[in-house]
């Protein structure tokens, strides 16, 4: 029966205020698929559980392997890495990309990405964290955003995983220079070095932290957070 209204909402939304999917032009049939159409999602390179990936970084894979020798995938270039494991949703192409961009404009996510979500974070290796950590923002950098969008994921996350959410221990204490296209991954390290502290240790020391971002790239500010020691003083040092 909900399945049914919301198939007629859906249907009534779409002919009022028809919404064209930011990736093909089409009209979005469902509120749930946010800002990209069914067909886009469909052709989107989503990971799924039967997928070889790096074990470590998620980076997918060529290697050829049974579901029993997963973990000896390795891609090599994460092993410098501080954190323990990572996994991405999909490529940041298609539907993917356009959901994430559009969270950088509106704080929303809609299901259909939670639902993804959900399910990366309930198969191994994801699914023996038992807190969530999003990665935070410079304060001065939310400011001018208003939120952080790893927090609006992080939040979301949490809600359909029941998991705690902690969104305070780490901190970002350096106003770093933004990352941009065409970065290699040395200069992306380099502008996260000593970026971010753990103000409350005691909060999250003996737990699997499970950190959530919006975008992987190089894992360069996913690591700098990972390895972060805690903070000497609780004001936040500004670098310009």
């Amino acid at each position: 029966m909900l399945h049914s209204l919301d198939t007629i909402y859906d249907a009534a939304l779409t002919l009022v205020y028809p919404q064209r999917c930011a990736v093909c032009g089409r009209n979005v049939e469902s509120r749930h698929d946010g800002v990209a159409c069914a067909q886009c999602w469909q052709a989107t390179d989503l990971f799924g559980a039967h997928h070889p990936l790096c074990w470590k970084c998620g980076a997918l894979s060529q290697a050829d392997v049974s579901i029993e020798r997963r973990q000896s995938v390795r891609c090599g270039r994460c092993d410098e890495d501080q954190f323990t494991l990572a996994r991405a949703c999909g490529s940041y192409d298609g539907a993917l990309r356009a959901a994430i961009l559009e969270l950088k404009r509106q704080p929303h996510v809609p299901l259909h990405l939670a639902q993804l979500m959900s399910e990366v974070q309930k198969r191994e290796p994801l699914n023996g964290a038992n807190v969530i950590v999003p990665v935070p923002l410079h304060p001065v950098r939310e400011r001018e955003r208003g939120f952080n969008q790893a927090t609006v994921l992080a939040r979301e996350l949490a809600r359909v995983s029941n998991l705690p959410l902690d969104e305070y221990s780490v901190v970002r204490r350096v106003h770093t220079e933004r990352h941009r296209a065409g970065m290699d991954a040395k200069a992306r390290r380099q502008s996260v070095v000593n970026a971010f502290s753990v103000r409350h240790p005691d909060q999250i020391n003996g737990r699997r932290v499970l950190l959530v971002d919006d975008v992987y790239t190089t894992g360069a500010t996913v690591s700098a957070c990972a390895g972060c020691s805690p903070s000497r003083s609780p004001r936040p040092r500004f670098r310009r």
